[in-house]
C-alpha cells in the first residue's frame, strides 16, 4: 500500500514537472508576474529615450505594446511611474506600480553609474517579487568594460536563440555614455525627475486598458528577439557596489499582497491562452510590417521560403499570384520544353512571388488575369488571337501543301500549261 501511494506521488510529481516544463518551454518563460513586462523591450525603450519623462509616457503608451502588467488584480494595466533615487554619480530609476492606496511595489530598477573618465555603465534588475533573484539586463560589454570579467557563455560572435542565430554587438561604456537620456542625466541643469502621479491621479493622456493573455504578448514581443538578444544579455552580479546599502535596503517599495498572490498563483491564470500567440503574431505583423518579413525571412526555425527544384517535362510558367492570403515565397526551377506564358496578376494582396524558372523553346503568349480570378478579362494581342501550331496541326498543313503541289505538277505536264488550282482560296 505504501508503495502504491509513493509510486502516485512521484507520478503526479513527474506529471506537474512536465507540464510545467511543456508550457511553451521559452527562455523568457518564468511564470512571475514579470513575465508582462519585457525588460528588454524597457532597455531598448530607454536606450532610445530624450528624457526620464519621455521615457515613462512612451512606457506606458499603449501603442509601445511594452507595458502588459495587472498586480492588483482588477484586469486593467497599471501605471508605471518613474523615480530617479541619485547616489552620487550613480542613478538609481525605480519603475513602479501603485497597487493600492497604501501599497506600492517596485517592478525593476535602472542603475546608471558614471566614472571618472566620463564611462557609463548600466543595468536593468527586475524586483525579485516580479522576476526572482537577481534577473539583471544589461548591454552587451566587450572586455574594456570597467569591473566586468569575461563570461565564458559569450565567448564567440553568435548565439542560438529560440531556434534562431542570434549575432550579438558589443557595446562599450563610451558608447553608453552617448545614448541621449544619458547625457540628459548628467548634465548640469538636469532635476531629478520623480514621477508627480499615484494611486488615482495619473496624467490626462492616459487611459488604461485590458491586460493581454502572456501567450498574446509574447506572440508579440518574441518577433524583436533578434534585436532583444543581439544587445543586451542577463547577468549574475550586481555591478554597483552600494546595491544592497543603498538601493535594496534603504528605499525598495514593495506589496505584501503581492507577495500573496505570487504564493497563491494567482497570476499563473495568464498562461492559459497558448491559441493566442498567433494573434499576438498578427498586431505585430500589423504594426510593424517591415520589421515582421524581416525577420521571417531571416527566420530559421519558421522558415517562410520554400525553395523547390525539380526537373520535369511540363510546360512554363511565370505567375505572380494576385489572390489575398498569406502566402509564403516559393521558387521552383525546372528544365522543360513546352509553351512559355508569362502572366501577371496585379491584384495588391498580402502575398508574395511565386516565381518558376525553366529552359524552353517555345511561341510566346502574354495573358493578364483579372484580379477577381474568374478570368474574366484575357486579353491577347492581335497576332496572338490564334492558337500555338502543334505538331499534329503541322502535319495536316504540310499533308494539304504536298497534294496542292501534285496536281498542279500533273495539270502542267499533260495540258503545257497552267490551269488555276482550284484547291487555293
Amino acid at each position: 500500500m505504501k508503495k502504491f501511494i509513493v509510486t502516485t506521488i512521484l507520478v503526479a510529481l513527474f506529471t506537474t514537472g512536465a507540464i510545467l516544463k511543456a508550457q511553451d518551454n521559452h527562455p523568457e518563460y518564468l511564470g512571475l508576474p514579470g513575465d508582462n513586462l519585457n525588460l528588454y523591450a524597457v532597455m531598448k525603450l530607454f536606450q532610445e529615450s530624450k528624457t526620464l519623462e519621455d521615457f515613462e509616457r512612451d512606457l506606458n503608451d499603449t501603442k509601445s505594446n511594452i507595458n502588459n502588467l495587472d498586480l492588483n488584480g482588477d484586469n486593467l494595466v497599471d501605471y508605471i511611474k518613474v523615480i530617479d533615487n541619485v547616489d552620487g554619480d550613480v542613478h538609481n530609476i525605480v519603475l513602479q506600480v501603485a497597487v493600492s492606496p497604501r501599497e506600492n511595489q517596485d517592478v525593476a530598477v535602472f542603475t546608471v553609474q558614471r566614472f571618472q573618465n566620463g564611462q557609463v555603465q548600466i543595468q536593468l534588475t527586475g524586483d525579485e517579487q516580479l522576476y526572482g533573484k537577481d534577473y539583471i539586463i544589461e548591454p552587451i560589454y566587450d572586455n574594456a568594460n570597467p569591473g566586468g570579467t569575461a563570461n565564458p557563455g559569450y565567448a564567440g560572435n553568435t548565439r542560438i536563440v529560440d531556434g534562431q542565430s542570434v549575432t550579438y554587438v558589443n557595446t562599450t561604456p563610451v558608447q553608453i555614455a552617448a545614448w541621449p537620456l544619458i547625457r540628459f542625466l548628467f548634465l548640469p541643469t538636469y532635476i531629478v525627475w520623480h514621477s508627480p502621479w499615484y494611486w488615482g491621479y495619473y496624467p490626462g493622456y492616459w487611459h488604461t486598458w485590458h491586460p493581454y493573455s502572456w501567450n498574446y504578448y509574447y506572440g508579440y514581443q518574441y518577433n524583436w528577439n533578434r534585436y532583444y538578444y543581439g544587445h543586451y544579455r542577463q547577468w549574475n552580479y550586481h555591478r554597483y557596489s552600494r546595491w544592497n546599502d543603498f538601493y535594496y535596503n534603504g528605499r525598495r517599495s514593495y506589496s505584501p499582497d503581492i507577495h500573496h498572490r505570487v504564493e497563491m498563483g494567482y497570476y499563473k491564470n495568464t498562461y492559459s491562452h497558448p491559441e493566442q500567440r498567433k494573434d499576438g503574431e498578427s498586431m505585430f505583423a500589423n504594426t510593424h510590417p517591415d520589421q515582421y518579413r524581416r525577420s521571417k525571412a531571416i527566420s530559421s526555425g519558421n522558415n517562410s521560403n520554400i525553395t523547390r527544384r525539380a526537373t520535369t517535362t511540363m510546360t512554363n510558367k511565370s505567375v505572380t499570384n494576385p489572390q489575398p492570403g498569406n502566402n509564403t515565397v516559393t521558387n521552383r526551377r525546372s528544365t522543360t520544353t513546352g509553351t512559355s506564358k508569362s502572366v501577371t496578376n496585379p491584384h495588391p494582396g498580402n502575398n508574395t512571388d511565386i516565381n518558376r524558372r525553366s529552359t524552353t523553346t517555345v511561341t510566346d503568349k502574354s495573358v493578364i488575369n483579372h484580379p477577381s480570378g474568374k478570368n474574366a478579362g484575357i486579353n491577347r494581342s492581335h497576332d496572338q488571337t490564334k492558337p500555338a501550331a502543334t505538331s499534329s496541326n503541322r502535319k495536316i498543313v504540310n499533308k494539304k501543301k504536298s497534294v496542292s503541289t501534285v496536281k498542279k505538277e500533273t495539270h502542267t505536264k499533260e495540258g503545257d500549261k497552267k490551269e488555276p488550282d482550284h484547291n487555293r482560296q
